[in-house]
């Protein structure tokens, strides 16, 4: 039995905040209700579960449940009478039903990825205080337009499913910045057509040699290696499954279509002949100086990364990130690629002000997308950049030239009407216009 099981049911976990049971449970054990009056995180994943009691309501001070990994069919309507309840994350069950009434009226993230669901309730619009949507790997053919109304969405993970086309009222939410949506019929053509036509040199996997593992992500695993005996590398090895982005094979199309910028790491080739017909990317081994801007988000910062205690640099170091990350962001948005996940946790950075942006496992074409769809889909990743800029500017150690017109700039890249954004181009004028470093 598992040891925290043990310790609840021997009453020795009075006063808890977060509880984690993860030993093969098929009920709900009843002695979670003891800790009613301080429970407030409640992760049971990885479990048999098929059901919820109907008195979940009595943890009433419980604003995060996570049941991934169990064999839920229906999300739980019971969910939707914890008024407290903040956060909900069902990945990797059977779900195929989302009933209106499972949904808690102060909900903030949904996180029901891989799973069988085909549509959603329009109750989800009634949910204005959602700001983060994770649906990759279902079967949805559309969204409901009630959802319009969400209008505080940051994050939406439509990846892998069964959509004809992107809703425009989604394209148009004012703070929406970051948006995953290949995998799906719309852009499929595309990803075909680029795959067609991407020369990336095709790199045999007997002439890698794999070493240690430099990092993992939800696509994959990245190792050092040695290609042909000499020249260290770095190798992604992906896992073939779907994943809160999406499908492993949309993120290589875009990363193999995303071409060389100096911004971003360079790729030396695409795996083939894995024994196990893995594939996989071969990509530059980065300088170990480089290291990651920020961590990812966490639960209680929801949509925004969290930095280091003590985070900062010089203005001159902010600005050149930031002029760095602006070109590869161009750069991208030419060859008809969308990042879709830019964040300072997917930026390496050096000490200098060099800066590397990695991580595409959220991007996609913008083939599949009429040219009016693909403009807005760039003018979110600039509410991105804007909340990135903001970020580096606030994390400066003396004070900042032209602050005043800087900015001007991070309002203008987070104003709510998505067209009147500017372009990755303009942004990237108008850093160089403030700045004397070319």
């Amino acid at each position: 039995m598992d040891d925290t099981l043990a310790l609840l049911r021997a009453g020795r976990l009075a006063g808890t905040q977060r509880l984690d049971l993860s030993c093969g449970l098929t009920a709900f054990p009843p002695e979670i209700f003891d800790l009613a009056d301080s429970l407030e995180v409640l992760n049971l994943s990885g479990n048999a579960l098929a059901e919820l009691p109907d008195d979940l309501p009595r943890l009433h001070r419980l604003r995060m449940i996570f049941c991934s990994d169990n064999v839920f069919t229906r999300l739980p309507e019971v969910l939707g009478r914890c008024e407290a309840l903040e956060m909900v994350g069902f990945k990797s069950n059977r779900i195929a039903e989302v009933p209106a009434a499972a949904l808690p009226p102060r909900l903030r993230w949904l996180i029901l990825t891989d799973n069988r669901i085909e549509t959603l309730p329009a109750a989800l619009g009634a949910c204005t205080r959602l700001q983060k949507l994770m649906l990759a790997g279902n079967r949805l053919h559309d969204l409901p337009e009630a959802m319009a109304a969400c209008r505080a969405l940051e994050l939406v993970r439509l990846s892998a499913n069964a959509l004809d086309a992107l809703p425009d009222w989604l394209l148009a939410l004012p703070r929406l910045a970051w948006l995953a949506f290949a995998g799906n019929p719309f852009g499929e053509a595309a990803e075909r057509s680029a795959s067609d036509a991407q020369a990336a040199p095709r790199i045999d996997w007997h002439a890698l040699s794999l070493g240690g593992k430099l990092g993992e992500g939800a696509s994959g695993v990245i190792h050092r290696g040695m290609l042909d005996g000499t020249h260290p590398v770095a190798i992604k090895l992906f896992k073939g499954a779907v994943t809160s982005d999406g499908w492993p094979h949309s993120e290589m199309a875009a990363c193999i279509a995303a071409g060389s910028h100096p911004d971003l790491i360079p790729l030396v080739g695409r795996i083939v002949g894995h024994p196990q017909g893995t594939e996989g990317l071969v990509m530059t081994l980065v300088d170990p100086a480089f290291r990651n801007l920020a961590g990812p988000p966490s639960l209680a910062s929801c949509t925004r990364d969290v930095y280091a205690d003590g985070a900062q640099w010089s203005p001159a170091v902010a600005l050149r990130i930031a002029r760095g990350i602006a070109g590869a962001m161009a750069h991208l948005h030419a060859n008809g690629v969308a990042h879709n996940d830019l964040y300072a946790h997917n930026i390496l950075w050096h000490a200098q002000g060099e800066a590397l942006l990695g991580d595409f496992g959220a991007a996609a074409l913008l083939g599949g997308l009429s040219d009016a769809q693909a403009g807005a889909v760039q003018r979110l990743e600039v509410r991105a950049f804007g909340c990135l800029l903001e970020e580096l500017l606030a994390r400066c150690d003396a004070p900042v030239p032209s602050a005043a017109a800087l900015q001007a700039l991070v309002d203008a890249c987070l104003q709510p009407n998505v067209p009147s954004r500017p372009d990755f181009a303009a942004i990237g004028a108008a850093l160089h216009a403030l700045t004397d470093t070319p």
